[in-house]
């Protein structure tokens, strides 16, 4: 089921069960490029494997977030300049669903979590230049989080990501991961 996937910045501790990928962050991780904070970091746990086109990736994140920047989520990655990275993220106090879209600088927009604070369903649909990304919480319906342009080759690494800017120790927990066709373009709604 993950065959071809690989690490970048692989976590000391991690594993599979069935259609389960577990990682723990290491100290101080981020995918994060210049605004506002004045940083740059590439340090964050990403496991891809290498996309052609369009498609869809989906998966089911859950976490144990306590500390300000905790993450997990969903990863499309041209190489540390552009990619675009969506999930639970600790900000303002609560877990939130972020999404950051990087063109050399990053940019971050969250929502309210509605439901279950530490659980939601994550998919990311590229066409051609763009990326539409959409949340679920529960049974509910998909709703659309984002859409905007990245400037992509043809071929990009998809996979999951965690990091935990301001400490280590954060347990993600991706279920079901899986990389499809492209939902159809009137699924945007």
């Amino acid at each position: 089921m993950f065959e071809g996937m690989t690490w970048l910045n692989e976590p000391t501790d991690w594993s599979v069960d069935g259609d389960e990928i577990r990682a723990v962050t290491g100290p101080q991780t981020d995918f994060w490029r210049a605004t506002f904070y004045g940083w740059t970091t590439d340090s964050g746990h990403f496991f891809s494997q290498p996309v052609t086109g369009d498609f869809t990736a989906e998966a089911v994140v859950s976490a144990a977030h306590t500390t300000r920047f905790d993450q997990a989520g969903l990863m499309v990655r041209a190489d540390e300049r552009n990619w675009c990275k969506s999930g639970l993220e600790v900000t303002s106090g609560v877990v939130q669903v972020s999404t950051v879209y990087t063109r050399e600088f990053s940019d971050l927009s969250v929502a309210p979590l509605l439901g279950e604070p530490g659980v939601v369903s994550m998919r990311v649909t590229r066409f051609d230049a763009a990326l539409a990304v959409h949340c679920r919480v529960g049974d509910g319906r998909w709703e659309l989080l984002r859409l905007g342009h990245l400037d992509l080759p043809a071929t990009v690494d998809v996979g999951v990501m965690c990091c935990s800017p301001e400490r280590a120790g954060l347990e993600a927990r991706f279920r079901g991961f899986r990389v499809g066709p492209p939902i159809p373009r009137d699924g945007l709604e």
